[in-house]
């Protein structure tokens, strides 16, 4: 079940809970992605990715914001030109191959078609770009709470979204987690929050962590040889200007056959018998 986009707007830039999980879940994503990475690039995030893209604004060459019909569009960002867009869940209004980078928050569980809406990142994304999953994780201390976003539709644990990522065909790269603190409005949790997150940049923080990101790739593999091309390990001798192998008997190569340099000539020759000599000629009778 998707979440009404006046609720996601509500909490992420109205609550202080909400701004403190954009800060964490951003700063978490832009620590993988480098803004200065993506100079040049086309950025599209689908679902609610709005409050993760701000910092690739200025230097990325394009940045799209979908937004599924289920839940809902709102312009954004305010007091700029509009990048939002109200799409389909599954066909999304981008040519094939177009994004480089491609991020997805309040999208992938709750979907009614998850395997149907990774195709379409398959299809959106070109070769070798990357694509960042942010799921709500299943261990966590946030999936249990109805009162944030995170705690609605299907979490995830780490090996389950690696398994649905490899069934579309992607390649995952790596993994990280965000949202350490426990998912309180107190001003005790709030506080820290900042260094909460900082720590568990450097331990491991999944099993506590509120999300899970996961980046993968899109690798193509290179078709193989077939057919003529691999029959033929090296180049034709014809086209080397000398003559090819003629094959002789019980598949061995000999050589070809020298023709004549000129036109060929017919030769005639009369035998005589032993005791009889050869008329003499020049002379008259």
């Amino acid at each position: 079940m998707h979440l009404d986009v006046v609720d996601l707007r509500n909490f992420y830039y109205r609550t202080q809970l909400g701004r403190a999980a954009q800060r964490a879940v951003r700063d978490r994503l832009t620590g993988l992605w480098p803004a200065a990475e993506v100079t040049g690039q086309t950025v599209v995030g689908f679902g609610f990715a709005a409050p993760l893209l701000r910092p690739y604004l200025e230097p990325a060459r394009r940045v799209i914001g979908l937004m599924p019909a289920e839940q809902g569009v709102m312009p954004w960002p305010a007091a700029q030109p509009n990048v939002s867009v109200l799409c389909d869940e599954t066909r999304w209004p981008l040519e094939t191959g177009i994004a480089d980078r491609i991020v997805l928050l309040h999208a992938l569980e709750v979907s009614d078609r998850p395997d149907a809406l990774l195709a379409e990142c398959w299809r959106v994304l070109g070769p070798g770009g990357r694509a960042m999953l942010i799921v709500p994780n299943r261990s966590g201390l946030w999936a249990p709470r109805e009162t944030t976003p995170f705690g609605s539709g299907r979490p995830y644990s780490l090996g389950q979204l690696d398994i649905e990522a490899r069934r579309a065909g992607f390649s995952p790269e790596r993994h990280a987690a965000a949202l350490l603190i426990p998912p309180s409005p107190r001003r005790f949790w709030l506080g820290p929050a900042g260094m909460w997150e900082k720590l568990g940049g450097r331990i491991s923080g999944v099993l506590s962590a509120g999300v899970i990101l996961l980046e993968l790739s899109k690798q193509l593999q290179t078709p193989r040889r077939t057919g003529l091309g691999a029959a033929v390990r090296r180049p034709l001798s014809v086209l080397e200007g000398t003559p090819a192998p003629v094959a002789g008997r019980l598949g061995r190569e000999s050589p070809a056959e020298p023709k004549p340099a000129g036109p060929a000539r017919e030769r005639h020759f009369v035998a005589f018998p032993a005791h009889v000599s050869a008329p003499e000629t020049g002379g008259g009778a």
